[in-house]
């Protein structure tokens, strides 16, 4: 499958790691594949190069410049906007005020006296109410206000924890302007990605576990999105999935990545991939066959039948499960 592109922008969250631990099978497909891949982030609270050092111990083959997280992206934009040396309130982890310093921009910690001209929130796990609380003050004073996710969770080993965009909705509550948000699923960090890559958005696949952002994300941008089954998302959920939020590929794990993918066809009426084949008919979902491939034709038949209006995104989400 991954032959049929020029480069790769793989997600790592839920789908290379969750938490300290690599997901099963991921380091392994990972080192097999022949394309460039660059591993795009929302996770906004290390700098890339402890990205690296992490992906790397897990025997992840990359470099730091094979990294781009969310706050590296949002900080580029805010340099486009404002000369060198202009002060940005850093509010998340180390890696916000890291890709500040980067771009050429002076980063100050909340609580420190000035007029930022500027707000860049980005997850931290030691961001505190009190920090919150000057990223509003800021705001209301007229710095630009630059989120880099609205993830509401964060992939760990103990399951799902708040994560920026919870942070982000707390700040919200006290300001009466939205944050810019430039990570997924909004397109300037994918495209950002494949400028680095030196690739053409239409030869390059984006991976993700999120609907919401990696494939929404893909779609927006103008790329092909394989949703991988190992972290946030499930099949219910790409059952239901609006248009903007439907991925091209679905993958058990990344082991996918190297083995072929049949394409949709359609014969009498039933949606088929490979040997199996699925259709919807007076409200109930058949399906033929089995495996990943009798799911890929589910969702097929699932989406067509919620595109035609024979069943509702809820009776998808249903009926993903009863075969």
């Amino acid at each position: 499958m991954a032959a049929a592109y020029d480069a790769i922008i793989c997600d790592i969250d839920g789908v290379v790691v969750a938490g300290a631990s690599a997901v099963p099978h991921a380091v392994e497909a990972l080192g097999a594949l022949e394309v460039p891949v660059v591993f795009a982030t929302n996770n906004a609270s290390r700098t890339p190069a402890q990205v690296a050092d992490h992906l790397a111990a897990l025997g992840v083959p990359l470099t730091e410049g094979d990294v781009l997280t969310s706050s590296l992206a949002a900080a580029r934009v805010l340099a486009d906007r404002y000369p060198p040396g202009s002060e940005v309130l850093a509010v998340g982890g180390a890696g916000v005020g890291a890709s500040l310093r980067a771009v050429g921009l002076l980063p100050v910690a909340p609580g420190t006296k000035g007029a930022p001209v500027a707000v860049l929130q980005g997850y931290g796990p030691h961001v505190s109410a009190s920090d919150l609380g000057e990223a509003a003050c800021a705001i209301r004073g007229g710095a630009r206000w630059v989120a880099t996710n609205t993830d509401l969770t964060l992939p760990t080993d103990r399951g799902p924890l708040p994560g920026n965009g919870s942070l982000v909705a707390a700040v919200r509550n006290c300001v009466d302007v939205d944050p810019e948000v430039i990570g997924k699923p909004h397109p300037p960090m994918y495209q950002l990605a494949a400028r680095r890559l030196g690739v053409a958005i239409d030869r390059v696949l984006a991976v993700g576990d999120r609907l919401e952002t990696d494939i929404e994300g893909a779609v927006a941008t103008g790329m092909d999105g394989a949703l991988v089954l190992t972290g946030v998302h499930g099949m219910g959920d790409a059952a239901a999935a609006p248009v903007q939020r439907r991925p091209t590929h679905v993958l058990e794990d990344l082991r996918g990545l190297a083995a072929p993918y049949p394409p949709a066809e359609q014969h009498d009426g039933w949606a088929v991939r490979d040997r199996s084949r699925a259709r919807v008919v007076d409200g109930r979902l058949e399906v033929e066959g089995g495996g990943i491939d009798a799911d890929r034709a589910s969702l097929d038949a699932l989406w067509s039948a919620v595109d035609a209006g024979f069943i509702t995104p809820a009776d998808a989400s249903r009926l993903v499960f009863s075969r």
